[in-house]
């Protein structure tokens, strides 16, 4: 690049513009759009590991080592496994260009990598108990990562999730952790448990991840207040782990909402074999959200993905103890459909708008896709 830009410029008043195509040239090091040269010195594999991910994590394990008897350094990492809980062991993989944008604040990535497996942790009952790190990158730049283990460990921290291995390379920019969590035996929340029936719930609000994307595509227009006001969601969303943990004995069946609200729900749908009523008006919105359009509300709502809320079932007779959970933890679970028994052979949601008519085939199949990571 630096060739290339120096048989082009000869005159010195060319400098400048010199400068300022290098830096937009997209050859030149990420290294560099993060503000810092390559050290003189390469940073090695295991100097990496050493100074941005090891000495963070032996603080956590010393002061409270929970269910980890061996952590970074060895072959493999050792947990004690307590008799009276079964494993929930969950994987995510978030890919550059894929699930966020190149240029994406490390400091969010690092939050948001692990948001994502707690959530699924959250969405079983489980409480966790530590994760493990593969992280590919294209190029070991120290400021990108003292801000991706900055983010990656306030999320671990404040969840009590330590670090207990993992594995680093060279390649495109790639984020894959393995979350590990403990549910009581016979305790874990499954997709597969809903009864007929059922009230359908969500905590939260849902859209406002999709409502900042489209913000950061220019394909609408918010205010910065208002971008302020939601971009928390997609960038650092919070793990409902404690309502997971008081759904226990609670809910027949939950995931969380990774893919879509609607799109999401089917897998409870098509596991438990059932179908299900959704009153549209009733998902629950941010007041952001809300100031757009009803189109744009109800598509981001049901459909927008990347909220990481909880979705989840349970019998009527709970709807006493889900307003406690709900007060108890400060945290508003609203109930948006109910659980019907299958009609056809493969499961169907059935979508009420305001004035209590089912939205037609079109109508809903709009509200019904989710994201597909390979579409």
């Amino acid at each position: 690049a630096i060739a290339w830009f120096t048989h082009q410029f000869t005159h010195q008043s060319d400098v400048f513009k010199l400068l300022i195509l290098f830096l937009s040239d997209e050859r030149v090091p990420r290294a560099i759009k993060w503000g810092m040269q390559s050290q003189t010195s390469p940073l090695g594999e295991f100097d990496l590991i050493q100074r941005f991910f090891k000495t963070q994590s032996e603080p956590m394990l010393t002061k409270n080592p929970g269910s980890v008897k061996l952590g970074i350094g060895d072959d493999c990492a050792l947990l004690k496994i307590d008799p009276t809980e079964e494993i929930a062991i969950t994987s995510d993989m978030l890919v550059s260009g894929r699930h966020f944008f190149a240029d994406a604040n490390p400091e969010w990535l690092g939050w948001k990598a692990i948001a994502v497996n707690l959530s699924d942790l959250a969405a079983m009952g489980a409480r966790p108990l530590g994760f493990t790190l593969a992280l590919a990158l294209p190029d070991p730049n120290p400021s990108w990562l003292e801000a991706f283990s900055r983010g990656l460990f306030a999320i671990a921290n404040e969840y009590d999730c330590p670090l207990i291995g993992g594995d680093t390379t060279a390649g495109p920019l790639n984020i894959c952790i393995t979350a590990f969590g403990g549910i009581p035996k016979d305790k874990a929340i499954r997709r597969s448990g809903a009864s007929e029936g059922d009230d359908i719930w969500v905590s939260g609000t849902v859209g406002d991840a999709r409502l900042t994307l489209a913000a950061l595509r220019h394909e609408i227009e918010l205010s910065k207040d208002d971008l302020a006001l939601v971009e928390a969601r997609m960038h650092q969303p919070t793990p409902r782990l404690n309502l997971g943990i008081a759904l226990r004995n609670v809910a027949n069946s939950a995931l969380d909402i990774s893919d879509g609200l609607l799109g999401d729900l089917r897998h409870i749908l098509k596991q438990s074999n059932k179908d299900a009523e959704i009153f549209l008006d009733q998902i629950p919105k941010s007041s952001t959200l809300l100031k757009q359009s009803q189109t744009i509300q109800h598509q981001y709502a049901a459909s927008g993905g990347d909220d990481y809320e909880l979705c989840f079932t349970a019998p009527i007779s709970k709807r006493d103890v889900i307003a406690k959970i709900s007060a108890d933890l400060n945290l508003p679970l609203t109930q948006i459909g109910s659980i019907q028994s299958m009609q056809h052979s493969v499961p169907e949601i059935h979508i009420i708008d305001k004035d209590g008519k089912e939205l037609n085939s079109q109508q809903a199949g709009l509200l019904l896709k989710s994201f597909d990571h390979f579409a």
